[in-house]
């Protein structure tokens, strides 16, 4: 079997495995209709679907939130079902084809939130937002951009990812006499160096496929090509994926690889097991979104968490793009079940405030996470790691992340089509596939 054919298997056997998943038995579907006011003897049912399941601090915030509101509100009987978020972001687009969304769930900006909202499963909550004009004031310039449709907003961001940061462990570095890198050049150098000495230069899992798009190769391009490029081949506006550019970055990666700078066993590792090479010092580095820093202070042993450090991607020569950007977006957001109303919508706009409204957000920003509200954290008791986060972020720009702005088929055609091209595949057809699906999606 092939690359490509056993691409499609893989994924054909993903989607038929969430589809034969009960839906009743999970609680999920237009649930709120028609409810009647909640009391103890008959609670508003309300479901949420998230990706708050792992062991690091925003997740385990955000499920202390969950406890704390079933507590203060026992007229409604919440659900939540918490998958992993690969997991989550296939299971939204099946229960989407099927028009059966839970009352609440985590999205992402620009893409998904457009998606969603052509497919009608959306309402919007400006007029919620208008009601308490405090919060609503409380976010960042543009903090409503990637959940604004037709002038309407349909969320608010929960959180703030730049999705490619360098997480660095200073003691390997110092040991080996390695710099650390600011240019293209001093990247190769360390990677050369870590190899001679068997230490693993960048720890990488792409199991999910989505994590090389995400934290290396959305800022590598955009190294490259700059953000405007991208975004009018995004729309196919003057601009292809098969442009000499995008074809440079995708060698680039691919060189980098050869080089030796990840794992050999790469495609095999998920993300938590490539953070596990970095906690136990097998690894020298690697690239993840912000909230790895709230995973490594609720999960690293002290003694190590002291040798780690955070860059940015190293600037290229040549490149269109800002030397002192990373990717990212404004953070994922609440959506709310078009068909909730009455009782059931009144119950999933309170939760919905407890999570992303003023206690939600610090208590996100406790969590060492970033987030797009005008609001500090307490330098006396956040963590170092997370206040040399909070100040990179405040010293370079984000620039497009590609998952949060392709279609979804060419998310699936670049995340598969870039584990190819690190398993040595050709260049040339993965950068025609995703020009071919883009521009299918756009004409449709």
């Amino acid at each position: 079997m092939d690359m490509g054919t056993r691409r499609v298997a893989v994924w054909v056997v993903l989607i038929v495995a969430m589809l034969v998943v009960p839906l009743a038995g999970c609680g999920i579907g237009n649930s709120s209709v028609a409810r009647n006011d909640g009391d103890h003897a008959n609670p508003v049912r309300l479901t949420l679907m998230h990706n708050w399941t792992g062991l690091d601090a925003k997740a385990i915030a955000m499920r202390a939130i969950l406890d704390e509101f079933r507590s203060a509100h026992p007229e409604i009987e919440l659900q939540d079902i918490g998958l992993p978020t690969d997991v989550l972001r296939v299971r939204l687009r099946t229960l989407a084809a099927s028009d059966e969304m839970p009352d609440l769930f985590v999205m992402w900006p620009e893409s998904m939130t457009r998606d969603f909202v052509k497919g009608g499963l959306l309402q919007p909550i400006g007029g919620y937002l208008d009601s308490k004009p405090q919060w609503r004031d409380g976010f960042i310039p543009h903090a409503f951009d990637g959940y604004t449709v037709d002038g309407q907003i349909y969320s608010v961001p929960m959180n703030l990812a730049p999705t490619s940061i360098l997480y660095y462990n200073q003691a390997l570095f110092d040991r080996y006499l390695v710099k650390v890198p600011q240019t293209w050049e001093e990247l190769l150098a360390a990677v050369r160096i870590f190899n001679e000495h068997r230490v693993i230069p960048i720890a990488l899992g792409n199991k999910a496929n989505w994590v090389v798009q995400s934290t290396i190769f959305s800022t590598l391009a955009d190294r490259i090509t700059g953000s405007e490029w991208f975004l009018k081949a995004v729309n196919q506006d003057r601009a292809k994926f098969t442009d000499p550019q995008f074809i440079q970055a995708l060698k680039l990666l691919q060189d980098f690889g050869k080089a030796g700078a990840f794992p050999t066993d790469f495609q095999l590792l998920d993300e938590h097991q490539m953070m596990q090479l970095f906690i136990d010092g097998k690894a020298a580095m690697f690239f993840n979104g912000g909230w790895a820093t709230s995973y490594l202070v609720q999960n690293m042993p002290k003694e190590a968490l002291a040798h780690t450090h955070l860059a940015i991607m190293p600037s290229i020569p040549g490149g269109r793009g800002d030397p002192r950007s990373v990717s990212g977006v404004v953070g994922t957001g609440l959506g709310v079940n078009k068909n909730l109303e009455g009782a059931g919508k009144e119950a999933a706009m309170e939760l919905f405030y407890a999570l992303a409204g003023p206690e939600g957000q610090a208590a996100t920003l406790a969590s060492s996470t970033l987030v797009s509200y005008r609001m500090e954290p307490d330098k006396e008791r956040a963590h170092p790691l997370f206040l040399e986060l909070y100040e990179l972020m405040g010293n370079v720009r984000m620039s497009p992340v590609y998952d949060a702005n392709l279609s979804l088929p060419a998310v699936e055609s670049i995340n598969s089509g870039l584990q190819e091209v690190l398993l040595g595949g050709n260049v040339y057809k993965v950068a025609q596939q995703l020009q071919d699906t883009q521009a299918a999606a756009i004409r449709r």
